[in-house]
């Protein structure tokens, strides 16, 4: 992937991912945007390796009797990008205080 060829809602979910939210339920409540637009762009962001996942352990869950989570992070690749997105779309790169 080019780094100027990332979406807009994948520069987003990357900033979401940086700032510290690990999860796509996590994720969808901090940037506004529907599962269907958020689940398809991690696969492609993490099939890109701009991002990278691992599954809880069993009872590390917030809710224990819950599945375990898939969280994701961003790799040094990943961190490019965001930084060529940040110039592309100013508005994500701006502090949310």
């Amino acid at each position: 992937m080019r780094k100027s060829a990332v979406s807009l809602a994948s520069a987003i979910i990357l900033r979401a991912i940086s700032d510290g939210h690990r999860y796509g339920f996590e994720i969808m409540q901090v940037t506004g945007l529907a599962s269907g637009t958020i689940y398809p762009a991690l696969r492609r962001l993490e099939e890109s390796g701009l991002i990278e996942s691992h599954h809880e352990e069993y009872g590390e869950s917030f809710v224990p009797e819950g599945p375990p989570r898939k969280h994701f992070r961003v790799t040094a690749a990943g961190k490019k990008v965001l930084e060529a997105a940040r110039e592309r779309y100013p508005l994500i790169g701006a502090r949310q205080d």
